[in-house]
């Protein structure tokens, strides 16, 4: 196979309140440990090092004008920056396997299969895929998740649990009504239950401290609205962590009335099934189901890394990725 072209468009770093401050920045966060990869340039991180095992020739962020005839061109990109920006300058007729944070959402660009040859547009989950089909048809949108690093992220059987549960918060709309509403519940029956309990806040804290504190907890409880793929979820999966996740069910983000798409169906765990834990809908399903949950984790019922194992390997993803270049580049 021809070499395949990898890029990753991602917002660049700028200045806060005077130019020039965002290098003092980086170096700070530096200083104080507290530089992680998010999620979206993991999706980049992790393919290159699928691609890495199975032995696959690729480049990353080749000039677009080197691009030769016929080679594979995959474009992945971060949300929060307009992509738009970046692809201005293809002007290649090789078809473009995209997506995965290129746009929040298809009603951002809608024509941008018209404006150039993107042959697949890829997103990690069903409720994800299912937003971009009317806009973009079923042929061009494809499902594709992300790899874990399973070698990295695996339980250290040498290492003491000092606490019971670890607590992720990514409550990221109503953050006010929801700490009431979500999370107060939650952290009143533990107390109730007399279970130790320690908190991380999405955007934080330092990926290495969040490695080292799933390490030391028994498990965990996720708050997050939804998720498409959920990387600290998947995580805490590869290291054995049983997981009690909030589920509520439908989409949060106020964009959703922007996008004239105001009802979305959603999921916050789009890879998770029994092994891996139990999920609730509101306050009440985890009052009511807590202990149950906890009686598992005692008795070791869930084996949730043996699910990430199964399905998301850096292996698996970066098979599944060669297979959609296969199909586009044939």
């Amino acid at each position: 196979m021809k070499t395949i072209h990898v890029y990753f468009f991602k917002a660049p770093i700028g200045y806060k309140w005077i130019p020039g401050d965002r290098h003092l920045i980086h170096f700070i966060k530096r200083l104080l440990n507290i530089m992680q990869v998010g999620g979206a340039e993991k999706v980049y991180v992790n393919l290159c090092k699928g691609f890495d095992e199975l032995q696959v020739k690729y480049d990353k962020n080749l000039p677009l004008n080197k691009i030769n005839p016929g080679e594979p061109v995959i474009i992945l990109g971060d949300e929060h920056y307009n992509s738009k920006k970046y692809l201005q300058g293809y002007d290649k007729p090789n078809p473009i396997i995209a997506g995965i944070g290129l746009i929040t959402h298809p009603a951002e660009w809608p024509d941008l299969p018209q404006q150039y040859p993107v042959a697949k547009y890829l997103q990690h989950c069903d409720w994800a895929n299912n937003l971009y089909i009317p806009y973009y048809g079923k042929e061009r949108c494809e499902l594709w998740p992300a790899g874990i690093d399973t070698k990295k992220w695996k339980p250290d059987e040498k290492a003491e649990k000092e606490f019971d549960i670890l607590l992720y918060n990514k409550l990221r709309w109503d953050i006010e009504e929801q700490n009431e509403s979500v999370r107060a519940p939650v952290i009143n029956k533990l107390n109730e239950l007399g279970l130790t309990y320690r908190e991380v806040v999405y955007g934080h804290y330092a990926e290495q401290d969040y490695f080292k504190l799933l390490q030391k907890c028994r498990a965990m409880i996720f708050l997050c609205a939804h998720e498409t793929q959920g990387f600290a979820l998947c995580e805490a999966l590869s290291v054995n962590i049983p997981v009690f996740a909030w589920d509520p069910g439908y989409c949060q983000d106020p964009n959703r009335f922007t996008w004239n798409d105001p009802v979305i169906k959603t999921t916050s765990i789009p890879y998770f099934d029994e092994s891996c834990g139990m999920w609730f809908m509101d306050a009440n399903e985890f009052n009511k189901n807590l202990e149950t949950f906890w009686g598992k984790v005692k008795v070791g019922k869930f084996n949730p890394r043996k699910y990430i194992l199964d399905n998301l390997t850096l292996k698996k993803s970066a098979e599944r990725m060669l297979k959609i270049v296969n199909e586009v580049y044939k």
